[in-house]
C-alpha cells in the first residue's frame, strides 16, 4: 500500500492519547457520580442504566478517527501501467561567449545577463528537448538535445568567456553547429535561439542562416547589449581588471549591439529578432510565438499508477461517526413518557 499524503499518518500517534483521555473522562464521571449518590440510589432516581451505549460510544469514536486519518492520507493500491507521451519542439540555444560579452552596458555584464535569459528559457520549457551550443571564434556543443532541462542548466552554469575556443565571433559556425544537432530527416519542429551581441561578426552568417532554413530550422535571435555600446574590459591571468581593450591606435574599443545583422539572420530563417531587457518581455513574445508552432511527439514513457482507495476508509469513518452520534446520551425512567434526563 502507498499513500499520497503520508504525513497525515503521523496523526495516528494521537490515538493512544485520545484513548487515555476518554478513559480518564469516564472514570472521573463515575467518581463524581459516586460522590453525589450511591449507585442504588441512582437507579431509583433515574431508572435502569443501560451501560452498553456509554461503553461503546468512545470505541466507535476511536475507530472512526483511525479510518478518517488513514483515508485522508490517500491510500493507494492496485497498480496499472500508463503510457505518458510528451509533445514539444527541438530547441537549441547558441550562446556567444566572446570577450565582447564582458561589456557592462547591461548589468552586471552581457554574458551573465545572457545566461540569466537562457536560464529563464529553460525554466519555461514544457515537454521540449533542449540543447546548448557555445561559440566565439569556434563553436562547441555544450549540451546535446535532452528532455532534462535541469542537466542543461548545470552545463549552462559552467559556461564562461573562453569556452568558445579562439577569439572572435563566428555566428556562421554557431548556426552550422546548432543545425547539425537536429534530426536531418525532419523539416520542422527545429528551433535555434541565437543569444549574442552580434558584434565583430566574422564569416557569412546570412548564408549559414539560409542553409539552416532549407533544413527546416527557424532562427530566433536575442540581442544582448545596447546600440550605444560599452568598452570591453581586460583582465590579467588572475582575473583582475587591467583596463579596457584598445585597438592598434591605442583607442578604447567600444562594443555595440549589432541589431541589423541579427534582424537579417532571423529574417533569413523565418524567425524573429528580440532585444533582451530586464523585464524579459522578449521571452514572453518568444514563447507566445513558439506556442503557435506545431509540436511533435518526443517520447513515450511507461509509468506505474496506483488506484486511489481513500473511499474505503472515509465511508466507514462516516458510518462509525454516525453510529456514535446515534447511541443514546441519556437514560429514561421506567414509565416516563418521553422525559429525558442527561447523564452526569
Amino acid at each position: 500500500m502507498r499513500f499520497g499524503s503520508s504525513q497525515w499518518l503521523w496523526a495516528l500517534w494521537a490515538i493512544p492519547l485520545i484513548v487515555g483521555f476518554l478513559v480518564w473522562v469516564t472514570r472521573r464521571r463515575l467518581r463524581l457520580a459516586t460522590l453525589f449518590a450511591e449507585p442504588s440510589l441512582w437507579s431509583r432516581l433515574a431508572g435502569p442504566d443501560p451501560a452498553w451505549p456509554r461503553r461503546w460510544r468512545p470505541v466507535l469514536l476511536v475507530i472512526a478517527l483511525v479510518f478518517l486519518i488513514v483515508g485522508v492520507a490517500a491510500p493507494r493500491w492496485g497498480a496499472r501501467a500508463v503510457m505518458l507521451k510528451r509533445r514539444g519542439l527541438d530547441i537549441v540555444v547558441a550562446l556567444d561567449v566572446s570577450k565582447s560579452m564582458l561589456s557592462a552596458d547591461v548589468k552586471p555584464n552581457r554574458l551573465t545577463f545572457a545566461k540569466r535569459e537562457i536560464a529563464s528559457v529553460l525554466d519555461r520549457l514544457s515537454g521540449d528537448r533542449v540543447g546548448l551550443v557555445v561559440f566565439a571564434g569556434d563553436a562547441f556543443v555544450q549540451c546535446p538535445l535532452t528532455l532534462d532541462a535541469s542537466a542543461a542548466r548545470l552545463l549552462l552554469d559552467a559556461v564562461d568567456v573562453g569556452s568558445g575556443g579562439r577569439p572572435g565571433t563566428e555566428l556562421d559556425e554557431a548556426i552550422k553547429s546548432s543545425a547539425g544537432m537536429f534530426d536531418q530527416n525532419e523539416r520542422q519542429f527545429k528551433i535555434l535561439i541565437l543569444v549574442t551581441d552580434g558584434e565583430g561578426t566574422e564569416g557569412e552568417p546570412l548564408d549559414a542562416a539560409k542553409s539552416a532554413a532549407q533544413e527546416g530550422v527557424r532562427i530566433y535571435t536575442v540581442g544582448i547589449g545596447t546600440p550605444a555600446g560599452e568598452p570591453i574590459p581586460d583582465f590579467d591571468e588572475q582575473g583582475h581588471p587591467t583596463g579596457f581593450k584598445k585597438d592598434e591606435n591605442g583607442q578604447v574599443v567600444l562594443s555595440k549591439l549589432d541589431e541589423i545583422t541579427l534582424e537579417k539572420i532571423a529574417l533569413a530563417a523565418d524567425g524573429q529578432y528580440y532585444r533582451a531587457g530586464p523585464s524579459q518581455m522578449e521571452l514572453d513574445a518568444l514563447f507566445k510565438e513558439l506556442s503557435t508552432l506545431e509540436k511533435k511527439e518526443l517520447e513515450g514513457r511507461l509509468f506505474t499508477e496506483f488506484e486511489e482507495r481513500f473511499q474505503y476508509f472515509l465511508v466507514p469513518a462516516f458510518v462509525f461517526m454516525t453510529l456514535e452520534m446515534a447511541l443514546p446520551l441519556v437514560r429514561r425512567k421506567d414509565g416516563d413518557a418521553g422525559k429525558n434526563g442527561r447523564e452526569v
